[in-house]
């Protein structure tokens, strides 16, 4: 019996591997024996016929692939990076690496090519979350864990269906349920996590800010704010106050589109409530006032002091496995590792490690730069942004432009692919080793399971054959992942509140650590809290006479993103269709649609076809189509939040055309 760690989302849950089949470890803390479809089932997809086993060269992307060799493929990526100039080469990570791969990759980029533009798929969904934790406790640090929710009194969900997207943490919160937490869920759709809702508001699209800045309100106007921790503790009160006394309350509350009769019923819990936390993922994150969205929120906790407290706080929902081991060695373009920045003292600190003089000390293109930045070298890892990044017929012109695109991919059938010229056959989970860290900072060895198939090598060894190609063979010279754990352990002593040098590699087999517990305060330089007023600008594409929908993108239970490996005849119990578009009844009656018809749905800068699904499940005027379906970027727009560079993905104007 081997135990490992699920390497689909966020919550990372616990497994044994028996002989050939995968069950939940009833001893792990986070799901106590349970597994999601995914998760059960995720021996499939190591041998599935989809995987990538060979490596793949072709000099144009008009020419077909041909099999190549390790060492002739290196080659061609190294000869072509030694004639490049550093700012036009760029790293594109994923959240499903292992922190090993992600550490290597980041050490060998930045600190050794010297170009800063090494980013992740994590810009798409978390940098949002990233960006105002930063600003408001003055770390990129979730100040509580999953297992709280059994000691709060209240759990908000806001833009997060956990039944889809996390679920086990969802039967968790049904658990917890069972021992008197009361659940409210915002959400411009009635879905299933909506199920087990004590009030479901019917938030209107965009109408987040204006939400959490009516909770701010009336928590000032009614003193019900904490006023010993706002004044040892919380900066900026005064200002936020006097901004409130000239807020339209009014206003706010119509462009919630919540009667005052709801916000009210939900005020009245929420302030009988002695223990809250507020749980939020894509639906708040993916927008251009993202950061925006996030401060409001976190704002209504330093407002209260339901901060840093046993079931309180502010928890976001990661949705990939590795997202948070990315964000702490340093896999964002805006960040230089172990948490640390491009300042003077930073660079400096990081350069004495890493024995080098070639650290940039500013920060590099993001994942949604990356192609507008005629680069002539992009090495893409465990992802596939043409299929993920918005206004797909822009991203399709822009990356067919790149003379060198490198797909690192354990699976052939990308979006990506199309556009690569160099295709080269990484380890999938169950074939490596090495740990991961969780959307709340558990840290867990993921244990190799099956031998690594012939031609494949785990991404970590795939960017040190790179490194030791341009020459630095001594600096990369790692034989196994736990010489690589163990040295970014001691390069988290470079930041005072990161304890991960406290664990063993090895006992990770055992029993995951946790990092960061002891830290019960703030995190920024005077350790005092960040209050911002922020305000709906309304900065998202708007409605029209001519495209009168919204658009909303988001997860279905049993498929993960472009469904490579989830989407296979063996794989899944499929209890959604991949492809379908929810429409309001009252909708679909004016435009003469029935369930079930095919059409056609349009934006300014693409179109798809979809089948309706009649609902009443959807707020009228909105429209909602599953990630699953791959061609859903061709319909979404570019706009990016203008501090974290995430993409606005909930708001999109579209039309339906019957077909």
């Amino acid at each position: 019996m081997i135990r490992s760690v699920c390497g689909y989302c966020g919550v990372g849950c616990g497994l044994e591997f028996d002989k050939d089949k995968l069950i939940g470890d009833v001893t792990y803390p986070i799901n106590e024996g349970k597994l999601c479809s995914k998760g059960i089932s995720e021996l499939i997809s190591i041998n599935t016929s989809t995987r990538l086993l060979r490596p793949l060269l072709r000099e144009s992307i008009k020419d077909e692939f041909k099999i190549s060799s390790w060492q002739d493929s290196i080659r061609a990526i190294t000869d072509k990076i030694k004639e490049t100039p550093k700012e036009k080469i760029g790293f594109y990570l994923s959240g499903q690496l292992l922190t090993e791969d992600y550490y290597i990759a980041n050490k060998f980029g930045k600190g050794f090519i010297g170009t800063n533009n090494v980013d992740t798929n994590s810009r798409t969904c978390m940098s949002s979350a990233v960006v105002a934790y930063k600003k408001s406790i003055g770390a990129d640090f979730v100040p509580l864990r999953m297992d709280d929710i059994f000691k709060a009194n209240l759990l908000i969900l806001a833009g997060a269906n956990t039944a889809e997207a996390h679920v086990v943490f969802h039967n968790q919160i049904k658990k917890a349920k069972k021992e008197g937490l009361k659940v409210v869920v915002i959400d411009p759709r009635f879905t299933d996590t909506s199920k087990i809702a004590d009030i479901y508001l019917p938030i209107k699209v965009g109408g987040d800010i204006d939400f959490f800045n009516l909770i701010s309100k009336r928590l000032i106007d009614e003193e019900l704010y904490n006023r010993e921790f706002v004044e040892n503790h919380i900066n900026n009160f005064e200002l936020l106050k006097n901004k409130f006394k000239r807020a339209a309350v009014t206003k706010m509350l119509k462009r919630t589109g919540l009667t005052a009769e709801q916000f009210d019923a939900f005020f009245e819990l929420y302030k009988n409530s002695e223990n809250i936390i507020t749980a939020w993922t894509m639906g708040l994150n993916q927008s251009v006032q993202g950061v925006d969205k996030n401060l409001s929120l976190i704002n209504t906790h330093l407002l209260t002091g339901k901060i840093f407290k046993e079931g309180n706080g502010p928890l976001s929902l990661t949705g990939q496995p590795n997202a948070m081991g990315g964000r702490e060695v340093g896999g964002l373009s805006t960040m230089l590792a172990v948490h640390l920045g491009f300042d003077s003292e930073s660079v400096k600190k990081v350069s004495k490690f890493w024995n080098t003089d070639k650290i940039d000390n500013k920060p590099g293109l993001t994942a949604t730069q990356m192609l507008e930045a005629n680069l002539d070298v992009l090495i893409i890892c465990h992802t596939d942004p043409v299929y993920h990044l918005p206004n797909r017929n822009r991203v399709e012109e822009l990356i067919a432009k790149i003379p060198m695109v490198v797909e690192i991919n354990a699976y052939e059938n990308s979006e990506t692919a199309k556009y690569a010229h160099i295709r080269l056959p990484a380890a999938p989970w169950g074939e490596k080793e090495g740990t991961q860290t969780n959307l709340d900072r558990t840290i867990t060895k993921q244990e190799k399971l099956t031998r690594t198939s012939i031609e494949c090598k785990p991404d970590w060894e795939i960017f040190k054959l790179l490194a030791c190609g341009l020459g630095y063979e001594r600096e990369f010279n790692y034989q196994h992942p736990k010489e690589i754990f163990q040295e970014y352990q001691e390069m988290t002593k470079l930041n005072g509140y990161m304890d991960i040098s406290e664990v063993s590699y090895d006992e990770l087999s055992e029993k995951p650590f946790i990092w960061g517990e002891k830290i019960k305060n703030f995190l920024t330089p005077d350790k005092k809290g960040n209050l911002f007023f922020v305000e709906n600008r309304l900065l998202s594409e708007k409605t029209t006479l001519e495209y009168p929908f919204i658009l909303l993108t988001g997860r279905t239970r049993d498929q993960w993103h472009s469904g490579t490996k989830t989407n296979l005849p063996t794989t899944l119990l499929k209890y959604k269709e991949l492809n379908f578009c929810e429409i309001h009844p009252e909708d679909a009656k004016n435009l003469s649609i029935k369930n079930g018809d095919e059409i056609r749905v349009v934006s300014k800068r693409g179109s798809l076809l979809t089948k309706a699904l009649v609902t009443d499940a959807i707020n009228e005027k909105t429209l909602f189509i599953p990630i699953s379906n791959r061609e859903v970027n061709y319909l979404t727009n570019d706009l990016l939040d203008r501090e974290s560079f995430e993409p606005d993905y909930n708001h999109s104007a579209v039309k339906i055309e019957k077909l």
